[in-house]
């Protein structure tokens, strides 16, 4: 340990020191890692010597960010490197491109880019860790009008499990640029990414909030709708349980509620008031929707920014119908056991179409994604799982058997890694695990593990 101290700028932390517990922590609090040791990278440099120092001790190691994930890889001993230290955001405005260090968070880059009339393809959590997101796929605010966030990547600065700091793209180290934008953190380290900005100052968009009784139209006309819109139109519906804290609006409180978010990249404003006119027309309880700076964003979905415990799934669908609305209604509507919000985001667009540059993403042909969330002060595991088990076999018929990995964050997250990916793409990212880690030290994520390797390129 002492060695490793000796060569990083940032703190590095056993159990037993002051200042562990904080540096380990992070957003999602169900689970926590609990490593041997704890590094807080400073730069590239730090990484390096924490991945050579772990390399040559025989330790697994991990990564985190924002720890928004870690409820699903969260593991004893090992290695942890956080990154947070690592922010910074770098714009070239005439190539309307961004540099991002690994622990810049969304809302950073937003705040630098929209100077220039720019916008990253962020989600719908602006707190959100950049990289991290990105190197899982990225199901961005505005995907379905420019594609996922890792289509937009162009180089990317990685340590490798032999502690060499790599500069790759796809036309230096095109394998590793392939594997690296979707295989997340099984492939190393990512210390910085050079991304794509979208022509994006505003959009329409906000939330229309509905009365669970209004459900069943909601949700159909919903889906109706969706089929119809034109890839400008992003958005989700959401079947949400509220509190009954004094936070939420009296109206509100204690509720089931509808929730339709619209995120539509449509220039002109009445474009999108014209779009949502058949969803406006069932008559919402609450109307936020408008013209919208892209730096507001994050109002949209509104999601907690305080740390918080939660069990999820996720699972991708095919075209719905009632039924499935009705499955859906019944396991999670107001008479369920077991407090949820449950929500559709609407895929398709450019989504559905390879990028220019190809990368590991699958299940490209998926029409919704389906996220079930359930916060742990509302409910125990014990009731949580076996309620997300009877709704995802309730949904089995419209399931195209894909992930996103980005979502696994439940119970079983570690052994569904393959179901992100399809079946060549998996096989192709197992033969060159085995080049670039064939020791497996970054497994404490979303593993996958080495197999037959190809020759490196």
């Amino acid at each position: 340990m002492n060695r490793l101290a000796d060569r990083v700028m940032g703190p590095v932390l056993a159990p037993r020191d002051e200042g562990y517990d904080d540096e380990r922590a992070g957003w999602q609090t169900a689970r926590r890692h609990r490593p041997d040791l704890v590094v807080g990278a400073a730069r590239p440099a730090d990484v390096q010597a924490a991945v050579t120092y772990a390399s040559d001790c025989g330790l697994p190691v991990g990564v985190q960010g924002t720890g928004h994930a870690s409820a699903a890889v969260a593991a004893e001993g090992g290695v942890l490197i956080t990154t947070a230290r690592m922010s910074a955001v770098r714009l070239d405005a005439d190539a309307g491109t961004a540099w991002v260090a690994a622990g810049t968070r969304w809302d950073q880059v937003i705040h630098r880019t929209a100077q220039a009339g720019l916008a990253p393809l962020s989600g719908s959590a602006p707190r959100v860790g950049a990289v991290s997101y990105t190197l899982g796929g990225g199901l961005a605010l505005l995907s379905r009008t420019y594609g996922y966030a890792a289509d937009h990547v162009r180089g990317l600065d990685v340590v490798t499990a032999d502690g060499h700091l790599r500069h790759v793209t796809q036309d230096s180290g095109p394998d590793l640029f392939w594997a690296l934008r979707g295989g997340r953190d099984n492939f190393g380290v990512v210390t910085g990414m050079e991304i794509d900005l979208m022509p994006v100052t505003t959009l329409y968009g906000g939330t229309l909030i509905f009365p669970v009784e209004k459900a069943a139209e909601v949700f159909g006309t919903y889906l109706q709708w969706a089929a119809t819109v034109p890839e400008t139109m992003n958005s989700s519906i959401a079947l949400i349980s509220l509190p009954d804290v004094p936070a939420i609006p009296e109206p509100m409180r204690g509720r089931h509620t509808v929730h339709v978010r619209i995120a539509c990249a449509a220039g002109d404003p009445g474009a999108g008031e014209r779009l949502v006119a058949p969803l406006r027309a069932i008559g919402p309880m609450s109307d936020t929707l408008g013209e919208l700076a892209y730096a507001e964003a994050g109002s949209i979905y509104n999601d907690p920014v305080a740390p918080g415990a939660a069990e999820s799934g996720t699972a991708m669908l095919g075209e719905l119908d009632a039924t499935a609305v009705q499955a859906i209604l019944d396991l999670a509507g107001p008479h369920a056991p077991v407090p949820h919000v449950v929500e559709l985001r609407h895929l398709g667009g450019r989504l559905a179409h390879l990028p220019a540059v190809d990368n590991a993403i699958g299940n490209r042909d998926a029409r919704y994604l389906l996220n079930v969330v359930s916060r742990l002060e509302r409910a125990d595991f014990t009731q949580i799982r076996p309620a997300h088990a009877r709704l995802f076999e309730a949904l089995a018929p419209w399931s195209t058997g894909g992930r996103f990995l980005n979502f696994m964050n439940g119970e079983n997250a570690t052994t569904q890694v393959r179901s992100a990916y399809n079946a060549t793409d998996y096989r192709r990212l197992t033969g060159l695990k085995a080049v670039y880690d064939p020791e497996n030290i970054f497994r404490l994520n979303h593993n996958i593990p080495p197999g037959r390797g190809p020759t490196r390129d």
